[in-house]
């Protein structure tokens, strides 16, 4: 596996590292036995990070994710977030809270759930609006120095959030989307992430997996699927959105690889990036992990890059409710 040093950090995770959100909702039923074995395949496979939050089924995949991981903890990373506020009596409340108090207080809590006493990366997973940047890192600095956490970073950070919070603590990555439909908001904060020496994690790197081509239709979603009320995966958008699939299953059956599989090697090739793909399946991890070993040359990865622009998605990323909410930065 290829490894990847995010930024001057001195921490080094896969290049493929596990996405672990979708093991406790969004994307249908979970199985934690099916979940905990797909892990510790992942950890056999070379994959030495996995990303989780307290948020993930209201701090099930935290807990999931500290069971499954304990045999081989010292071996692995592990990056949870703060700082999006859920409510389990009302399922679709959303809200920010980068308050030192709440840092800290998220931070005990996920330890207990993890089942450790350090988290190797702890991200503000949203910017408080009512809250300065450097008043959240300030906290977030001071776990450092308790020695509860050893690396910290931001998650959906503007450019600008990325210098004042690097002036208070150096930070060692964002967490932003980026993939061949989602774009944007990457290319305003890793010209800063490669200023800074600041490592850079993508995730929903293959689109949600609307990027694998294996979704054909909005009916193929299961009735709890999130993702039936994203606009870019509504019926009236699904055709246009999936020429973007069918432009990159062209370049990928001249590869021999799989559309998944360009997604994600695209995403590597964009500098000092890794990528956390949510996984549920083995055959998603196999997939996921051969994208490492496949090199875009840069006639290929012009092309991708033209028929991305060309083929940019119909609808918003998320609802208009949460693109407000979670202060995303676009």
């Amino acid at each position: 596996m290829k490894m990847i040093n995010l930024g001057h950090s001195g921490l080094s995770i896969s290049a493929i590292s596990m996405g672990c959100m979708g093991m406790s909702e969004f994307y249908g039923a979970s199985d934690d036995e099916k979940s905990t074995k797909l892990i510790h395949s992942a950890f056999e496979l070379g994959i030495t990070h996995f990303d989780t939050a307290d948020q993930y089924g209201l701090g099930h995949n935290e807990i999931l994710v500290g069971s499954a991981v304990k045999a081989f903890r010292k071996q692995i990373s592990i990056a949870t977030k703060c700082g999006i506020m859920r409510d389990k009596n009302n399922p679709s409340f959303r809200g920010t809270n980068g308050t030192p108090a709440y840092i800290k207080n998220c931070c005990h809590e996920s330890l207990k759930r993890l089942g450790t006493d350090y988290i190797d990366l702890f991200y503000l997973h949203r910017i408080d609006p009512a809250t300065p940047i450097e008043v959240s890192v300030a906290a977030m600095a001071e776990l450092v120095i308790e020695g509860k956490v050893r690396h910290i970073g931001l998650s959906e950070a503007s450019a600008d959030e990325l210098r004042r919070a690097y002036a208070i603590h150096p930070l060692t990555a964002i967490q932003t989307e980026l993939s061949l439909w989602t774009r944007a908001p990457a290319y305003k904060a890793l010209p800063v992430c490669h200023e800074l020496g600041i490592g850079f994690v993508a995730y929903s790197p293959i689109g949600r997996g609307f990027l694998t081509g294996h979704i054909k239709s909005f009916d193929d979603l299961a009735e709890n699927d999130f993702r039936r009320g994203l606009p870019r995966f509504q019926p009236e958008n699904w055709d246009t959105n999936f020429r973007l699939v069918t432009l990159i299953e062209e370049i990928a059956n001249t590869k021999h690889c799989t559309t998944a599989q360009i997604a994600l090697a695209w995403v590597l090739a964009q500098g000092n990036v890794a990528a956390i793909p949510g996984m549920r399946q083995i055959h998603h991890l196999h997939d996921n992990i051969g994208a490492a070993t496949i090199e875009l040359n840069a006639e290929e990865l012009a092309l991708l890059n033209k028929i991305s622009q060309e083929a940019e998605p119909i609808g918003e990323r998320y609802t208009p409710a949460a693109m407000q909410t979670y202060n995303l930065t676009e």
